[in-house]
């Protein structure tokens, strides 16, 4: 079977369970809880090893390997986007009910525009070569500059030149009506302000896109793998975001081993053509590095704004 196929019905597959999930299982709009997230959290991901076990028999253990570790690169990647999500749903005060809406079409919207830009990376590397040095260089000023940064102060809606675009061709409702995206007022069409909502979030996903593709290009560069680990890795992030919405600030610690993840992928990906590091080795070291951030963000936990606040006497 050719890989060009097995695309096609990988895709075929993801869409029929995505309208799975949106006709059967919420098929009537209601608030996840914890344990309904946890539920399909630990389904997509149980879904991806399966799929993993089946790219094994399919084709060897590299392969195998390679799906692994661009996976838990681009899922780590995928929790700490979860915060940025947080801050838009805070920012434009999304009623809990309608916010799955917002990410199942997000989702939708990141599976055309990484399979996009996946396969202009793919044309590219295979052209120019040199390009994989570009990337690399590109990951390690990434890497040290997500360790800096504040990504809530750096997020402004206000400011999005998509959403400042799309409000001059077109009337926006400064409110929600229920989970609409558009609806006619008086006999003229407007956009709600929950499809506002979703337009920054697909933007700021694409943004997203540009970091962790090129980092998952240092492990492999088959399309199929890139694609498939891609996907896979997104498509828990609605259940995951639900799951660890109020979680958030117990990994305070993640960011920093993903920032320390991209400089190790960025110089992998430097060093292929000189000392090609084994994906054995790649896979323990992004493993021990999230396992390390995680246990340590447990071990000393994030000092509360109460806490920090001096005692009057």
């Amino acid at each position: 079977m050719s890989e060009a196929l097995l695309l096609v019905l990988f895709t075929i597959f993801i869409l029929l369970m995505l309208l799975l999930d949106l006709v059967v299982f919420h098929r009537r709009e209601h608030e996840i809880k914890m344990k309904e997230a946890l539920l399909w959290s630990a389904f997509w991901i149980v879904l991806s090893f399966l799929f993993n076990v089946g790219v094994y028999f399919y084709t060897d253990m590299t392969t195998a390997l390679e799906f692994l570790t661009g996976y838990l690169i681009e899922k780590s990647l995928s929790v700490d986007n979860l915060f940025v999500f947080l801050v838009i749903f805070s920012y434009f005060k999304v009623p809990p009910v309608y916010q799955h809406r917002v990410l199942f079409f997000g989702i939708l919207g990141a599976l055309v525009m990484r399979g996009i830009l996946i396969a202009v990376g793919v044309a590219l590397i295979s052209k120019f070569h040199w390009i994989l040095y570009i990337f690399g260089l590109f990951l390690v000023f990434t890497g040290a500059k997500m360790a800096f940064q504040n990504e809530a102060a750096e997020i402004r809606p206000e400011r999005n030149i998509v959403v400042r675009f799309f409000r001059k061709i077109m009337p926006v409702t400064p409110g929600y009506h229920g989970s609409k995206f558009f609806l006619k007022l008086g006999g003229r069409r407007y956009a709600t302000l929950l499809f506002i909502v979703l337009i920054v979030v697909e933007t700021t996903d694409l943004l997203f896109a540009f970091d962790s593709i090129p980092a998952i290009f240092a492990i492999t560069t088959d399309p199929f793998i890139v694609y498939t680990s891609n996907i896979f890795a997104i498509l828990g992030l609605r259940a995951l975001y639900f799951a660890l919405a109020g979680l958030m600030n117990l990994f305070h610690y993640l960011k920093i081993g993903l920032s320390v993840i991209l400089i190790f992928v960025g110089i992998k990906m430097l060093l292929s053509d000189i000392f090609p590091i084994p994906i054995g080795i790649a896979l323990a070291i992004v493993a021990g590095v999230l396992l390390v951030s995680i246990v340590a963000s447990v071990i000393w936990p994030k000092a509360s704004e109460d806490r920090k606040k001096p005692t009057k006497s």
